[in-house]
C-alpha cells in the first residue's frame, strides 16, 4: 500500500499546480532518493514528465515502477493511461484497458468514467483505421460516440458537481452534432464554473452572432466575457472581429463624405439638368463641413465615446497588431482627403474633380465587399 502522503510530495503537487514543474521535479527526486518505493512520489514524478518535459516514455516508465509496487494503485493506473496516450508506437488504444481496470477497482470513482468517455471515441476511430488499413468504415464514429456517451452519462451521475465530467459530455454531444444537448451542458458548466473559458466563449459567440446584433453590441459582449477570462483566445478573436466591424463602419462614413463632395460640385447631372456654376462660392465650400462634421460626430466620435473602455483599448490595440485594420483606416483617410480636395479647391471645370472622385472611391470599393472577416 502507498501509505500516508509525505509532506515533500504534497509540496511537489502544489508546485505542479502553480506550473513550477522544474521545482516540483527537484523535490520529488530528493524524496525518491530517500525512499524509492514512495508510490505517491512516483506518480507525481510521472506527472512532471508529462506536463513539464513532455516526455511520455519516461512518464510511462515511472508509472510502471509505481504499479510494480502496487498493481491496484488508482493514481498510478491513471498516470499510465495518460502516458500511453502520448507515447510513441500507437499505444493509445492500450489506455482503454487501463481505464477499464480503474473502473473495475474503483466503480464509484467518476474520473475513471470521464477519462474513458473522453478517449473512447478516439480510440475506436484509431483502432478502426488501423484495422481497415487507414480506411474507417461508415458509421464507426457514430457508434463510437454513442458508446462514449453512455460512459459519459455514468461519469456525470457519479460526479454531478464535477466540471470535467460535463466537459466530456459536451464534447461528445458537439461531435455528434447535438447542439441542443451541447447548449444545455454549457449552461450546467457555467453554473458550476461561471468563468469557464470554453463554455463562456461558446455562449458569448452564440449571443454575438445572433441576428440583429450590431458590431458595438457584439464587442461589448466579448469585452464582458474577457473580463472574466482574460486569456481566452476565442474570446479575443471574437472581440478583434467585432472591433474590425466597427472600423469598417468608419470607411462608410468616409465614402459618404466623398459622395457629398461630388454633390457639392454637381459632378454628375441628369440629362437636361443645368449644373451649378463653377467655381463654387467660399460659403458653399465651408458649408460642406456642416453635414460632414455631423456625420463624423454622430457616426464615429459619439459612437466611439459610448463604447466600453475595454473595446476602445482593443480598437487601438487592433490597429497596432493587425494589417487589415490599418488598411481600412488608410482607405478611409484617403477617401476623406479626396473629398476635401474636391470640395475645398475652387475648381473652374469638372474633369479633374471627377478623376479625384474615382481615385478616392475605387480603392475602397475594390475591397469593401471582400474583407468582412479580415483582421490580420
Amino acid at each position: 500500500m502507498s501509505g500516508a502522503v509525505h509532506p515533500a510530495v504534497e509540496r511537489a503537487e502544489m508546485l505542479i499546480e502553480l506550473e513550477r514543474v522544474g521545482e516540483a521535479r527537484t523535490v520529488l527526486e530528493k524524496r525518491l532518493a530517500e525512499d524509492p518505493d514512495d508510490i505517491r512520489a512516483l506518480v507525481k514524478y510521472a506527472r512532471c514528465h508529462l506536463v513539464g518535459e513532455k516526455d511520455p516514455a519516461k512518464a510511462l516508465e515511472t508509472a510502471e515502477r509505481a504499479l510494480a509496487l502496487d498493481p491496484g494503485d488508482i493514481g498510478a493506473l491513471i498516470m499510465r493511461a495518460h502516458a500511453l496516450r502520448w507515447v510513441d508506437g500507437f499505444r493509445f488504444p492500450e489506455a482503454e484497458g487501463v481505464l477499464r481496470e480503474v473502473i473495475r477497482l474503483a466503480p464509484e470513482y467518476w474520473y475513471g468514467y470521464a477519462l474513458l468517455a473522453d478517449w473512447l471515441w478516439r480510440i475506436r476511430f484509431i483502432s478502426a483505421g488501423r484495422a481497415g488499413g487507414g480506411r474507417v468504415p461508415d458509421g464507426t464514429m457514430d457508434a463510437a460516440l454513442r458508446e462514449a456517451g453512455e460512459v459519459a452519462r455514468e461519469a456525470v451521475r457519479l460526479g454531478p458537481e464535477e466540471v470535467y465530467a460535463y466537459e466530456v459530455a459536451w464534447l461528445i454531444a458537439d461531435r455528434a452534432g447535438n447542439r441542443t444537448v451541447a447548449d444545455q451542458l454549457d449552461q450546467v458548466i457555467l453554473r458550476l464554473d461561471p468563468n469557464h473559458a470554453g463554455a463562456l466563449a461558446r455562449r458569448t459567440t452564440k449571443a454575438a452572432a445572433a441576428p440583429g446584433v450590431k458590431a458595438a453590441e457584439a464587442a461589448t459582449l466579448y469585452a464582458d466575457a474577457l473580463a472574466a477570462t482574460p486569456h481566452s483566445r476565442p474570446l479575443q478573436q471574437g472581440l478583434d472581429h467585432a472591433s474590425y466591424r466597427l472600423l469598417r463602419g468608419v470607411r462608410w462614413i468616409a465614402l459618404l463624405s466623398l459622395g457629398l463632395a461630388g454633390v457639392l460640385l454637381d459632378l454628375w447631372t441628369k440629362d437636361g439638368q443645368v449644373p451649378r456654376e463653377l467655381p463654387v462660392s467660399l460659403g458653399q465650400r465651408l458649408w460642406y463641413f456642416v453635414p460632414v462634421g455631423a456625420l463624423w460626430a454622430v457616426g464615429a466620435l459619439l459612437r466611439y465615446r459610448r463604447l466600453r473602455t475595454g473595446v476602445r483599448y482593443n480598437l487601438r490595440s487592433l490597429i497596432h497588431r493587425r494589417r487589415w485594420p490599418r488598411i481600412v483606416l488608410g482607405q478611409a483617410a484617403w477617401a476623406v482627403l479626396c473629398a476635401l480636395v474636391i470640395s475645398q479647391v475652387p475648381w473652374t471645370e469638372r474633369t479633374v474633380p471627377r478623376i479625384v472622385f474615382w481615385v478616392g472611391l475605387v480603392p475602397t470599393l475594390a475591397t469593401i465587399w471582400f474583407d468582412r472577416k479580415k483582421t490580420t
